[in-house]
């Protein structure tokens, strides 16, 4: 990413900044991240990443469409000189140890954007809260390597 002069914008939820944490772990890593939106709760998703409300109030924050709203987001939200990020990427899930939303513990939604469009990708997890939040940080920098590869799968892949 680096070298094709790329840049990454994160929107978090059940991962509370951990994607984030992860990516600033790697030295250079100021030229590609833009910064991070912990969105963790469910109204700040819309007034800050522009997540339709009727979307939230309708399907609750853990869903597909929330996830590439959030991605496509925070690509805006994080410009610099009117430039948005190359990539949004966003987390949204229950991490436990309750449901939510009518979705069990381990339901999480990872999405990808990029001028192209946004994606997402719905993961079954198992583990207690902090496996299901690093395992979702694996999952969703896994699929971001492969975007920026030239080699984004369609959700479901």
């Amino acid at each position: 990413m680096t070298a094709r002069g790329e840049t990454v914008a994160v929107a978090e939820s059940l991962t509370g900044g951990l994607v984030v944490a992860t990516l600033v772990g790697v030295p250079g890593a100021s030229a590609v991240v833009r910064g991070g939106v912990v969105a963790y709760a469910t109204p700040v998703k819309a007034s800050v990443l522009g997540v339709d409300a009727e979307l939230l109030a309708e399907r609750g924050a853990v869903d597909p469409e929330v996830a590439r709203q959030m991605a496509a987001g925070v690509r805006s939200a994080l410009s610099v000189d009117g430039e948005a990020a190359t990539w949004g990427i966003s987390t949204t899930g229950v991490a436990g140890p309750d449901p939510q939303d009518g979705k069990p513990v381990g339901t999480v939604f990872v999405g990808i954007a990029s001028a192209d469009g946004a994606t997402a990708w719905e993961l079954h997890l198992d583990g207690d809260r902090d496996a299901i939040r690093h395992a979702t940080v694996s999952e969703l920098l896994a699929r971001m390597s492969s975007a920026a590869d030239g080699a984004l799968p369609t959700a479901g892949e």
